[in-house]
């Protein structure tokens, strides 16, 4: 498997500066896999840089829950490879795994305990100190505006406060690279701007946030680079300006996953 990706393997146009993979927070190659008849990714290539905010836009059934699954260790690939901070994911999985955050899109959390109790036990489970584990979860708490919550159980809490205690779960032991499966998606407009505020900060340190999302304003607002995926592949991407020029990134969208507008009406309305 060759070390390196050269830009236009993922990003459209063709460049013809190759990137080492550990220049990069994240480095796909040749990514395929199959649920029985279904092709979920098919030879994806992609290229992160460190210290991005990057966003994975797709319609939906374009392979970007799985792409992230894979990269993240959760899921194995038939084929490809895939380099988080320059490892192999599959190779070294357990170091990767030290070093970055996730929030699934289906979030699986530990619902009879606390808010207070979930983030300062995931803290023990990362090998910090008690007291660290309390102070960060605590800072966490304000942050989110969770400090009422802080004592009641997961289980008890709406889809916004789920959100943001799993994305405090998520970055407790600061990760390098930070994977979000539709972080925005059923989150009340004050919890997004609260999530925005943090990833911001996130990024503004030195980490990779990496996230998919079909919220194209947030997207567009949020990130350095993305790229756009269909049918498994990634078919546009790049920085954010240059991919959406004077266009909406939702027209860019659309465009690049071939999606004509239906003109037809329905008389009975």
């Amino acid at each position: 498997m060759p070390d390196s990706i050269s830009d236009h393997q993922w990003a459209g146009p063709t460049l013809q500066t190759e990137r080492t993979t550990s220049e990069a927070a994240v480095a796909i190659r040749s990514l395929h896999k199959q649920f029985g008849n279904k092709t979920a990714v098919d030879g994806l290539d992609l290229w992160v840089p460190q210290g991005t905010f990057f966003g994975l836009v797709g319609p939906n059934g374009a392979g970007k829950s799985t792409t992230l699954k894979i990269a993240t260790g959760l899921l194995r690939p038939d084929a490809g490879t895939v380099w988080v901070s320059g490892m192999d994911v599959w190779a070294d999985p357990r170091a990767v795994k030290e070093s970055i955050g996730v929030v699934p899109e289906d979030l699986r959390l530990f619902e009879r305990l606390t808010g207070q109790e979930l983030l300062e036990y995931v803290g023990l489970l990362r090998g910090f100190d008690r007291r660290v584990c309390q102070r960060r979860a605590d800072e966490l708490l304000e942050v989110m505006d969770l400090t009422e919550a802080a004592g009641r159980l997961v289980l008890d809490y709406s889809t916004g406060m789920r959100k943001k205690i799993a994305l405090g779960a998520a970055i407790l032991h600061r990760p390098s690279v930070l994977f979000l499966d539709e972080p925005f998606e059923s989150v009340d407009p004050l919890s997004v701007r609260a999530l925005r505020t943090i990833l911001a900060q996130l990024v503004d340190n030195g980490a990779t946030v990496v996230f998919s999302s079909h919220v194209m304003e947030v997207v567009e607002r949020l990130c350095d680079r993305v790229a756009v995926m269909h049918q498994g592949r990634i078919v546009a991407g790049g920085p954010t300006a240059e991919v959406c020029g004077d266009r909406r990134l939702e027209d860019v969208f659309a465009e690049a996953v071939g999606h004509t507008s239906s003109t037809r009406t329905l008389d009975w309305l």
